[in-house]
């Protein structure tokens, strides 16, 4: 079954599917190997590993950072694909380089392009909804296999309110969408979406850490409200970001990283076990190793 039958059918059971948003590819087999089923290659994740913001990744960009995270899993990838980076000739283009870098889902949303960095604040510019229907035809258009799902992504519930939101995602999935991603700004407006969209396939965005008060809601919930995946947008960015501040700043004040010893060897072998140093150590032994033992004899 290929990663993008496996999305597909995983979606079919009608349990909540959990996607955390990752930027390389050590976080997508440490994913992995916790049994998590799905991976988004998120745009705050991508711009903060590249120490830049999201607006300005480049299609070739988010392209590369696919093609290493699938040459490291087989897990289906979600990937974000902004506002298409630009008209619908353009859209067509960044599904057909996603797609082919591995993608088995890509959203694109309804926000201006080129994308403000201000986003980030709350700030966001929507288009109008008939300029992001011809987006998600293209999208249907360009991609090579319908098992590729297009993701339409609207942010008009922060700009024009629930009701804009609701109507847009309506609109969307009569234009073919194959899911909606939707904002809902409180607690109630999320547990609603779901009963005023029965049609649609519904992806949520935990954002934890986010500044607008935004619901960060559990799994289970989400499930019972009716949500079909939820995305957690800079849960392994804060987590990443926090390791490494602790223990570079021990390095720096004291010399050290103060990490456990034992603890620190248990971790260096499962990270040598994940990105399946044992499988190399056998290759060459069965080789080079083998060969100069051959030679030497």
């Amino acid at each position: 079954m290929s990663a993008s039958e496996s999305l597909s059918a995983r979606l079919a059971t009608g349990r909540i599917l959990i996607a955390p948003a990752i930027a390389d590819p050590l976080a997508a087999v440490i994913a992995e190997s916790t049994g998590i089923e799905a991976l988004e290659i998120g745009g705050y994740a991508m711009g903060a590993q590249m120490a830049v913001t999201e607006p300005l990744l480049s299609v070739s960009d988010v392209a590369e950072c696919v093609r290493r995270i699938r040459a490291a899993t087989k897990l289906p990838l979600i990937v974000d694909g902004g506002a298409g980076w630009g008209e619908p000739l353009h859209v067509m283009h960044a599904i057909r380089v996603l797609e082919t870098a591995g993608a088995n889902a890509i959203h694109i949303e309804d926000q201006r392009y080129p994308k403000r960095a201000h986003y980030h604040k709350g700030v966001e510019e929507v288009i109008a909804s008939s300029e992001m229907v011809a987006k998600i035809r293209a999208a249907l258009d360009a991609r090579r296999t319908p098992e590729t799902l297009i993701i339409a992504r609207t942010d008009a519930m922060r700009t024009g309110g629930y009701e804009e939101g609701i109507a847009r995602a309506r609109v969307y999935v009569e234009a073919g969408a194959d899911m909606v991603m939707l904002f809902p700004n409180s607690l109630d407006e999320t547990i609603r979406a779901p009963r005023e969209l029965p049609r649609c396939r519904l992806v949520y965005v935990n954002s934890e850490g986010n500044y607008f008060d935004r619901p960060v809601v559990s799994a289970q919930r989400l499930e019972s409200a009716g949500w079909h995946v939820v995305v957690n947008s800079s849960a392994c960015t804060l987590a990443a970001s926090e390791a490494l501040s602790r223990a570079l700043t021990a390095l720096q004040e004291t010399g050290m990283t103060a990490a456990d010893p034992h603890e620190a060897a248990s971790q260096r072998r499962h990270v040598e076990m994940l990105i399946g140093l044992p499988a190399m150590y056998a290759v060459e032994e069965n080789t080079v190793t083998a060969a100069t033992s051959e030679e030497v004899a």
